[in-house]
C-alpha cells in the first residue's frame, strides 16, 4: 500500500470508529428510553451506521487494508458510559437524547473533515451519501430533544 492508499485508508478508519461508535451509541440509547417512538428511531439508526461502517471497512479493505479496525473509539465508550450514568440517575429520555446529539455532533464534525478532504471520487461519493443521512440524523435528534424538552 502506497503513502496515498494509507492516507485513504486513516479518513476509513477514523469514520469506521465513527460509525461503530453511533452503532453502539445508538442501541445503548434504544435501551435506556422510554417512549416507543424513540426506541424504534435508535435502533433504526443503529442498523444503519452498522451498514455504514461495513461499507466503509470494505472500501477500505479494496485499498489493501486487509484487516480493518472494527471497534468504536475509547472518547465513544467513556461517552457512552457517561449518558448511561445520566439516564441510571434519572435523567429520562430528554438526558438520552443530549446525549445522542453530541454523539451526532461528533460524527457531523468527522464527516465533514472526511468530505473536504483529497478522496478519490468512489469514496467521496460513498462518504458524501453516508454524510447526508448523518446530518439528517442530526436533524431529526435535535428536534426530538426540543420536542421532548417541551413536553
Amino acid at each position: 500500500m502506497n503513502d496515498t492508499q494509507e492516507h485513504y485508508v486513516d479518513i476509513l478508519q477514523n469514520l469506521i470508529a465513527v460509525c461503530r461508535d453511533g452503532q453502539k451509541g445508538y442501541q445503548d440509547a434504544a435501551a435506556h428510553v422510554q417512549a416507543h417512538e424513540l426506541k424504534a428511531f435508535f435502533n433504526e439508526q443503529g442498523l444503519l451506521r452498522a451498514q455504514f461502517a461495513g461499507q466503509l471497512e470494505q472500501e477500505s479493505q479494496r485499498l489493501g487494508e486487509h484487516d480493518p479496525k472494527r471497534d468504536g473509539s475509547v472518547s465513544g465508550a467513556l461517552h457512552r458510559a457517561w449518558f448511561d450514568l445520566k439516564a441510571k440517575l434519572g435523567g429520562g429520555d430528554h438526558a438520552v437524547l443530549e446525549s445522542v446529539e453530541a454523539g451526532e455532533d461528533r460524527a457531523k464534525d468527522a464527516y465533514e473533515k472526511a468530505v473536504t478532504a483529497d478522496l478519490p471520487e468512489n469514496l467521496r461519493k460513498t462518504v458524501q451519501q453516508q454524510y447526508q443521512q448523518v446530518l439528517t440524523a442530526h436533524d431529526r435528534v435535535r428536534s426530538l430533544r426540543d420536542h421532548f424538552k417541551a413536553a
